[in-house]
């Protein structure tokens, strides 16, 4: 009985076709993926923000994922450009000269995804992702904000696009 519960769980583990970690499906075959610098051709251009968003995902990667950082000719490449930056108010103070009370960063990423394992190349995609952060200024300046509201962004751009290359989403 012993022989056969063994048997069945090693049958069991050699079928699986991916592997599984935080609700990520990455198929078993990939072991590496390249992850290229992230340009900023944003009309407002921030001189720290592509390295930032770059190392965000690479960081994802890292902690979601068993797969190693090469920099070149992984089995899964992530490459792409920040196209939109953006800093607009969202809500006025009520007074005789108005001012924003709340104001809303949005950046906005195009991602190309290519997986290199024969048989899932049709989970690659070619896709934009946007996301803002609301944050009011009470006195302070926009700089002063801005690295506390792009952290934020990054965080959720790289799940969005983390959920979208391994958990098709």
């Amino acid at each position: 009985m012993k022989i056969k519960i063994f048997a069945f769980l090693i049958v069991t583990a050699l079928s699986s076709c991916a592997y599984t970690f935080s609700g990520a499906s990455i198929p078993l075959e990939m072991k590496t993926v390249t992850v290229r610098f992230f340009e900023n051709s944003a009309q407002l251009v921030i001189p720290t923000l592509s390295q930032q968003f770059t190392e965000a995902v690479k960081s994802r990667i890292r902690s979601q994922t068993r797969l190693s950082i090469t920099p070149t000719d992984g089995d899964a490449i992530f490459e792409g450009r920040i196209t939109g930056y953006d800093i607009r108010p969202v809500a006025l103070t009520s007074s005789s000269t108005p001012t924003a009370s709340n104001n809303r960063l949005t950046i906005t990423v195009a991602v190309k995804y290519i997986n290199n394992i024969k048989g899932h190349d049709k989970e690659s995609f070619e896709e934009s992702f946007s996301r803002f952060y609301d944050f009011p200024l009470n006195g302070a300046s926009i700089q002063s904000l801005q690295p506390v509201a792009i952290e934020a962004i990054n965080k959720q751009l790289t799940e969005d696009i983390f959920n979208r290359a391994f958990a098709q989403w």
